[in-house]
């Protein structure tokens, strides 16, 4: 019997065949034989694959599905570097994966890393038919492409085979991931990104080295990469959970964090599946012309990006159409014949709810519920969950002088000036700021720095949240995109990398206050410091863009892109940058790399982001009119009130205060000593994540203590006309211009 009933898929691509399927089914069964693939032995006795076992699983008919359109030869190669990742797959299972041999693995993934060779390299002798494929596959497909497709391909295809550890050492500690990490984890693991850089191979059409690592086209990579992966979760959770032991399934993992049976795993895992799928879709339409408007692009390369995003949603279909079809998975009653026309309702509990609906039907209603919050719902005071907080907190004593210090410094930033264009005055009032109380954050998060180090914080925090709080007032309530967009690349020209050059006369206090912490934070920097740290600001004012984007078409963000993106505009991503800045002479590059480190980074970004979202709740939901807060995506996703949402998010809090507790205690020493770190080194990085501890306690008890979040500071400030209180005017289809001409006087900035 299957595990559980197979959901109604949200399939909005059909499913075409590539004519050249037999053509591919006998070179890649032949290639296999010859690589070696169909007599490697498995430890136990017996092969890992014999003739019978490849045919049964049809890689050639996969590939045929999910790249229709390749001539013979290009098929044929797609088809042999999917079976030789099957084979890999397969192959580690049965050499490492049952044993627990957690030594042997490494050295089996560090040898094989060797045939990705540099140009005048020379690969050693493949000893097994792993290694013989990957050499073969590399020789013949690297040549043709260009040196940035080449390393985008070399880090898909290390992840894919380095973080293979990371599920071995989970089976080993029969640990199950939480699923923010696991849905990190899988994209590292699951091959997918590696999947979406072959469709540039297959559709001869490269993406543009200066947009390869613009938003846009990562997300389309995510969105693309989380599908696979979710889709592939549901028909191979029997095969994987049940007899294999495995326990990196997504079903599994929303089966333990939300203590559901898994049917309503399975139900939740195919809503989030849907939900990628239309955010492959939203960002396809929206966000990917902008870019290539933004960059004129030439017409050529517009063609290839679009051919590319259509290569995407071709394997998505196919790859629906393989899943449903091989022996490889559980896959009774599900529909053969992909027409687009599966479909049905989806959610918690909801498999057994009677008539399928088509997928655009299905696609709509799940659209619908992201379009549909009405603004300004009156919620009242969200009561707080207890916090699972094991750290203490420790403040500078320098704590009064800075609060001293802070407030004349944002005077003299204008931050209390009124505004063109806001016509009930300045942003923030001295009042407001004396309570926000970012000296105290401050004093917390940073407790061992100098006066000046203490100011410099300070300020740092009270820029980021005007301008998180201007952007909106300025620009959100006309809905003037365009004005945001010019006023965020303004921003750059205050962040010169050479000390020398003169920045443009500013125009209001963001420019101002940028202007005045760039000369005191960057001057002492490197060259090659200063470059990262202004990509890392420049992340976070244009994650303000991308909130303004989403309240524009009035959309409660999908819950993955929320959460990573939150990670910027909360401002924790430039944190970890200037963290990682202060000792690059120090840490090698790779290090910051590792999983290790970015989880452990990761989980205390989204405790800290989730902290705020909680208490938040109130003032942007009903005072503000926000649709960017984890608790209202919670509800939109889940279909749940905002106390079982709060829940939700409480607990998946606490899921990334454990995983940073593990890593603390387990990860970070097996990272020194599988990187052979000297004691400096190691001493550097045990004080991060120390730093971390304190990051996360004291933004906790900042909260606790700021009047910003409170409900009487809100009617207080609604009462004397904030620029953010927009309640009194009317919303839904046809309003806009009302709002508009009220809000802002017509006047556009």
């Amino acid at each position: 019997m299957q595990a559980f009933t197979l959901p109604d898929f949200y399939t909005p691509y059909p499913a075409r065949l590539s004519p050249h399927l037999e053509r591919s089914r006998e070179h890649s069964a032949a290639w296999a034989r010859r690589m070696g693939m169909l007599d490697a032995p498995k430890p136990g006795g017996g092969v890992v694959w014999d003739d019978a076992a490849l045919a049964r699983m049809d890689y050639a008919l996969m590939c045929a599905y999910t790249h229709p359109d390749c001539d013979g030869p290009t098929l044929d190669l797609i088809t042999d570097w999917y079976v030789w990742v099957f084979f890999f797959d397969d192959h580690f299972l049965e050499h490492f994966k049952y044993s627990r041999d957690l030594p042997g693995a490494k050295a089996y993934l560090d040898h094989l890393e060797l045939f990705m060779t540099a140009d005048g390299e020379t690969p050693p002798r493949p000893t097994n038919a792993a290694e013989a494929g990957l050499k073969d596959l590399w020789e013949r497909t690297v040549p043709a492409m260009s040196p940035g497709w080449r390393q985008r391909f070399i880090t898909s295809t290390h992840n894919l085979m380095v973080e293979s550890m990371w599920e071995l050492d989970n089976i080993d500690r029969g640990r199950i991931a939480n699923p923010i990490e696991y849905v990190q984890m899988r994209r590292r693991v699951g091959g997918a990104p590696w999947s979406a850089n072959l469709v540039e191979y297959a559709v001869h059409a490269e993406i543009p080295d200066g947009l390869a690592g613009a938003r846009p086209m990562r997300v389309l990579s995510d969105t693309f990469s989380d599908a696979v992966h979710l889709r592939n979760d549901l028909f191979s959770y029997q095969r994987e959970v049940q007899e294999e032991g495995e326990n990196s399934n997504a079903v599994l993992v929303f089966e333990r964090f939300f203590d559901c049976s898994t049917q309503e795993a399975a139900e939740l895992v195919n809503d989030l599946l849907t939900s990628r799928l239309q955010q492959f879709e939203n960002t396809t339409l929206i966000e990917v012309p902008a870019l290539l408007a933004e960059h004129a692009v030439p017409a050529h390369e517009q063609a290839g990006v679009a051919a590319y995003v259509k290569g995407l949603q071709d394997w998505q279909a196919g790859g629906h159409e393989w899943h449903a079809r091989s022996s490889r998975y559980m896959n009774d009653g599900a529909v053969l014949g992909a027409t687009g026309m599966l479909g049905g309702p989806t959610g918690l509990g909801t498999s057994a709810a009677g008539p399928a609906l088509s997928p655009a039907r299905l696609g709509l209603r799940r659209r619908s519920q992201s379009h549909s919050r009405p603004p300004f719902q009156p919620v009242g005071h969200l009561p707080l969950p207890d916090f699972h907080m094991p750290y203490p907190i420790r403040t500078s004593p320098h704590l009064d002088a800075a609060r001293h210090y802070a407030v004349g410094w944002a005077r003299e930033m204008g931050m209390f000036d009124s505004l063109p264009g806001v016509e009930t005055g300045a942003v923030w009032d001295e009042r407001r700021f004396i309570g926000f109380d970012f000296a105290h954050c401050a004093a917390m998060i940073h407790a061992d720095a100098s006066p000046e180090q203490l100011n410099l914080s300070s300020d740092w925090l009270a820029w980021g949240t005007y301008g998180d709080d201007y952007f909106p007032v300025v620009f959100g309530a006309t809905r003037d995109l365009v004005a945001a967009k010019l006023c965020n690349e303004r921003l750059s020209a205050f962040m010169p990398l050479d000390a020398g050059t003169a920045t443009p006369e500013p125009a209001n206090p963001i420019e101002r206050g940028l202007a005045d912490l760039w000369r005191r934070t960057a001057e002492p920097m490197t060259m090659t410091a200063r470059c990262q740290f202004r990509k890392s600001v420049e992340d976070m004012t244009s994650s303000w863009v991308w909130e303004l984007t989403n309240q524009a078409q009035h959309r409660v963000p999908d819950p993955i892109d929320y959460i990573e993106m939150r990670r910027k505009t909360f401002g924790s991503d430039m944190t970890m940058s200037l963290a990682r800045l202060a000792h690059s002479d120090v840490i090698p590059a790779e290090i910051y790399q590792t999983r290790v480190i970015r989880e452990l980074d990761t989980a205390a970004q989204d405790y800290a982001c989730f902290t705020n979202d909680l208490f938040s709740y109130q003032k942007e939901i009903e005072f503000e009119g926000e649709l960017h807060n984890l608790v209202l995506v919670v509800e939109n996703f889940l279909g749940v009130d905002r106390w079982k949402a709060r829940d939700v998010v409480a607990d998946l809090m606490t899921a990334r205060m454990r995983q940073f507790e593990h890593i603390v205690a387990n990860d970070l020493p097996a990272l020194f000593d599988d990187f052979a770190l000297d004691e400096a080194v190691r001493v550097i990085l045990t004080r991060h994540a120390d730093d971390l501890k304190e990051w996360m306690s004291g933004i906790l008890e900042w909260h606790r203590k700021c009047v910003r979040y409170t409900e009487a500071e809100l009617r207080r400030t609604r009462a004397s006309g904030t620029p953010r209180d927009f309640s009194f005017l009317p919303a839904g289809l046809g309003t806009s211009a009302v709002r508009i001409a009220t809000a802002a006087g017509g006047r556009r900035v």
